[in-house]
């Protein structure tokens, strides 16, 4: 019996116009998870490991291999996997934290940093034990009026007390594209040969998987990320990671936990199987996150809206920006995507404080994770001009009846 893919007319007729990115990306999900099953084996995972501990958690044999297999899946010295890292944003402050001292300058070169690290530096929020109340200076790159790092402003920026230069891969919520890892690569070697002491953290939260290398692979210091996004394959309960040259995971793990203790202790609580098997799954789920953000495109640009990126542009995280131009029409799409979820479908989607956001924030997700954006949400901040973020998609066929359901809802042409 035939199963036709959809009966929209529109759809039908951008679906197969999308075979050849498909198959492009489902071979860099296969390059991916040669390397996480490699390091798998490398380590010697066996069910022994998923076993977890309770109280202090010293000598939890899962826990110290899982972070051999992240570290070597990452290209890093070490990692820290910790579910007691609750989001992206904390795993990211204890980086920050654990590497700079009073009298230090971070300095951000990709523009103004995701707006839950305004607080942290000290941007937003001071006297709230942000960076800036230690002592820490901030310096911000902006970028050039099309998005793109400036690379002639760039050598200017770094000076002598410049200590940690902060790389977000991902465009946030900002209307510019996200970095590749040959750009952060780029950022890598021009500050190095100025200052070598310079630490290049990278903040990697959507960008895990999406390209065949990982920051450290081409020099970063560090990286955090979420586990809740991408490297939890959309199983993951909780959890964030550090990950780096191990002098700078160390001091992470100091923040993190406290001097003396660092990384040694810290129970897992049954939850090594999901971390294991949730890395195991990531590749896959990024794919699939890529594949909608590749229908999400080329659907929203045959109606005339703009995005970000384009079908045609390098994907280096699973992020999917759509300009609606509109508050109505982005309270509209979330809406709809809740009606369309496995969890809270009931629920109406209404514009809303969020601890750490400078704007009222509309989100959508009923997700079996709280929270985990890699499985199916929409969310944007209620501003000018009116951004629609899309960020996950444990599988792009959901996303396809998502828009069979919302194109009706949304005029076509808006020349936002």
């Amino acid at each position: 019996m035939n199963y036709p893919l959809t009966s929209h007319p529109l759809l039908r007729e951008i679906v197969p116009q999308l075979t050849e990115r498909f198959q492009s990306v489902d071979g860099l999900v296969k390059q991916n998870l040669m390397r996480v099953v490699q390091a798998m084996n490398a380590q010697r995972v066996g069910v022994h490991h998923f076993q977890g501990t309770t109280g202090y958690g010293h000598g939890d044999q899962g826990r110290e291999v899982l972070e051999q297999v992240f570290a070597q899946v990452m290209g890093a010295e070490t990692a820290l996997v910790r579910p007691q890292f609750f989001s992206g944003t904390h795993a990211i402050a204890c980086a920050l934290y654990g590497v700079l001292r009073p009298g230090d300058e971070l300095l951000a070169v990709a523009g103004a940093p995701y707006d839950t690290l305004e607080p942290v530096l000290g941007i937003r929020a001071a006297g709230n034990g942000s960076l800036q109340d230690f002592g820490v200076t901030y310096q911000q790159l902006d970028l050039t009026p099309s998005g793109e790092i400036d690379w002639v402003k760039l050598p200017q920026m770094i000076h002598p007390k410049t200590r940690v230069a902060l790389i977000q891969r991902s465009c946030g919520y900002s209307w510019r594209p996200s970095l590749t890892i040959a750009e952060i690569k780029k950022i890598i070697h021009t500050i190095k040969q100025i200052n070598s002491r310079v630490i290049c953290v990278v903040d990697n939260c959507y960008g895990e998987f999406a390209e065949a290398q990982e920051p450290p692979m081409v020099g970063a210091d560090l990286i955090a990320g979420s586990l809740i996004k991408n490297p939890g394959g959309t199983i993951a309960p909780c959890g964030g990671y550090v990950a780096g040259k191990k002098e700078y995971v160390l001091l992470a793990a100091n923040r993190f936990n406290a001097p003396g203790i660092g990384r040694e202790a810290g129970a897992t609580l049954g939850l090594n199987r999901l971390f294991f098997q949730g890395l195991f799954l990531a590749p896959q789920m990024v794919g699939e996150a890529l594949k909608s953000g590749l229908l999400l495109a080329a659907t929203f640009t045959q109606l005339g809206y703009a995005v970000q990126p384009t079908v045609t542009a390098p994907r280096t995280d699973t992020i999917q920006a759509i300009r609606l131009g509109d508050p109505e029409r982005l309270t509209r799409f979330c809406r709809a995507l809740q009606r369309l979820s496995p969890v809270g479908s009931y629920l109406d989607p209404v514009p809303a404080p969020m601890p750490g956001y400078e704007s009222q924030l509309v989100m959508a997700g009923g997700t079996f994770i709280d929270g985990s954006t890699s499985e199916f949400s929409a969310d944007g901040p209620l501003r000018p001009p009116y951004i629609v973020f899309c960020q996950g998609g444990t599988t792009w066929l959901h996303w396809l009846w998502a828009l069979e359901q919302l194109l009706p809802e949304l005029p076509a042409n808006p020349h936002t």
